[in-house]
């Protein structure tokens, strides 16, 4: 191993990874191309559009500005960890069921932004899930709709309490 490879662990969805990088690995990149979690998009890749949102210890991080070796020790939830039990998250579901998706680049991202708010949040209001979602760039939907699918969640939870 060379002094720009690193070995990294990490706990990413629940498993435990140890993995080599190199120095300027992003994130992303070995999310998608060295562990195949496809689901995170690869958008602008410059931290603008929010379309590879992750959740690194509870917070989003746009996983294209976040080097690898800047991971090791965390742990990272990726779309693909939000199914429970092989199914859609509420969240997931909501976002069918409101038609918050149409090309569905942007999903991922967006709803890795939604599940940090609804987990700190479970109730928020509309500007909450705005301003939540402010990092994260739709150029199909318009945002109501997705905007009505965090909210409903938010609506279902409130009415279990």
């Amino acid at each position: 191993m060379n002094a720009l490879q690193h070995n990294v662990k990490f706990i990413i969805n629940g498993e435990p990874y140890e993995i080599t990088v190199c120095s300027k690995d992003s994130l992303l990149d070995v999310l998608r191309e060295t562990l195949g979690l496809t689901g995170t998009k690869k958008g602008c890749n410059s931290g603008e559009c929010g379309a590879c949102t992750v959740i690194v210890d509870g917070k989003p991080v746009n996983a294209c500005l976040t080097l690898a070796v800047e991971a090791d020790g965390k742990e990272i939830l990726t779309i693909e960890g939000l199914s429970e039990g092989g199914k859609l998250s509420s969240l997931q579901e909501s976002f069918l069921e409101h038609g918050a998706v149409q090309c569905g680049y942007c999903t991922p991202g967006m709803i890795m932004s939604s599940q940090v708010l609804l987990n700190e949040n479970p109730v928020p209001s509309e500007e909450e899930i705005r301003n939540a979602i402010a990092g994260n760039f739709c150029r199909c939907t318009g945002y109501t709709k997705i905007i009505e699918a965090i909210g409903a969640v938010a609506v279902t939870r409130a009415g279990k309490k």
